[in-house]
């Protein structure tokens, strides 16, 4: 031991601290705690029950103490988890020949770049390009494009049900359809490229939305009439939220399909397309007003 070691432990010897510890004593008695620490919570005032019973937003969800309440905090998890999920989810390879669909991929060579570089996703990879020369039928009417967007979970879901229904909706009507076909790595734009390459009249291509808050399964459509390289948004028409607690594939694939006979009439798109004479087929989607939100679904329940 060192000199400075055995200086310190005859230091503790000295003031006593080397003297074995009494034996303790009994543990005092403690009040139990409230069965409450906090006040219950809230009831939301009736302005906010009636609020959120047509909007996903959360209204009137009180507090407790200085803290929203668990079964919130949780949901708001749950829901996040969701949206988290759809965004990482990658459209399987080999999913799109197994679904008997024309295979189509992007410039993006993985997910990272994806989300990275949304110009990339806007054109076709040449192996695809020949694909699509090779195999793709041409002059057509309208074609459809099923594809992964931001949530693969979504394309992989509903989409082959919406991309069916879209088919037998506009054959129906006497159209020519192209080649059904799939795209990974997509971004919407891409419709251009695809619709120029097969010289189709209408491109309307079929993915997955940005996931909000506790919906990674919902798709979005966009139109454009004379697809190619520069067209705007402004050149689209869009429809959003379709799922089933949104609008329901079957029922968004009769709207599209009044869309596209829209656009061959009036051989236009987007912002000069003409809707007011389907205001009453349409619904809400042919107007410019109020549209009912979606109801908020629970992911889950806290019991008292």
């Amino acid at each position: 031991m060192s000199v400075t070691r055995a200086l310190i432990a005859d230091l503790r010897v000295a003031m006593g601290q080397a003297d074995p510890l009494p034996p303790a004593g009994p543990a005092p008695s403690i009040t139990p705690p409230p069965r409450r620490v906090f006040p219950a919570r809230r009831t939301p005032s009736r302005s906010a029950q009636e609020a959120s019973e047509h909007t996903t937003a959360l209204l009137g969800i009180g507090h407790v103490g200085t803290r929203y309440a668990t079964d919130v905090v949780l949901q708001f998890q749950a829901e996040l988890a969701v949206a988290h999920e759809a965004v990482a989810t990658v459209l399987e390879e080999g999913w799109a020949e197994a679904n008997g669909l024309l295979p189509l991929q992007s410039r993006v060579r993985d997910h990272r770049e994806f989300l990275l570089r949304p110009d990339l996703g806007r054109r076709l990879d040449e192996a695809s390009l020949q694909l699509l020369q090779r195999r793709a039928a041409k002059n057509i009417d309208v074609q459809p494009i099923l594809a992964d967007g931001l949530s693969a979970v979504a394309c992989m879901g509903s989409g082959k049900t919406l991309l069916d229904a879209v088919t037998r909706q506009c054959e129906s009507r006497g159209w020519t359809v192209g080649t059904p076909m799939c795209a990974r790595f997509a971004r919407v734009w891409l419709q251009d490229e695809i619709g120029s390459a097969v010289d189709a009249k209408v491109a309307m291509i079929l993915l997955g939305e940005r996931p909000g808050l506790g919906t990674g399964d919902g798709l979005s459509a966009y139109l454009v009439y004379e697809p190619k390289m520069g067209k705007t948004d402004s050149d689209r028409n869009m429809m959003s939220n379709i799922h089933e607690r949104g609008t329901p594939p079957v029922e968004a694939a009769e709207r599209l399909a009044m869309l596209a006979g829209a656009m061959l009439a009036q051989e236009t798109s987007g912002v000069e397309l003409d809707l007011s004479d389907l205001s009453s087929q349409l619904g809400d989607a042919a107007g410019t007003g109020y549209r009912a939100p979606q109801k908020r679904v629970r992911l889950v329940e806290v019991g008292s």
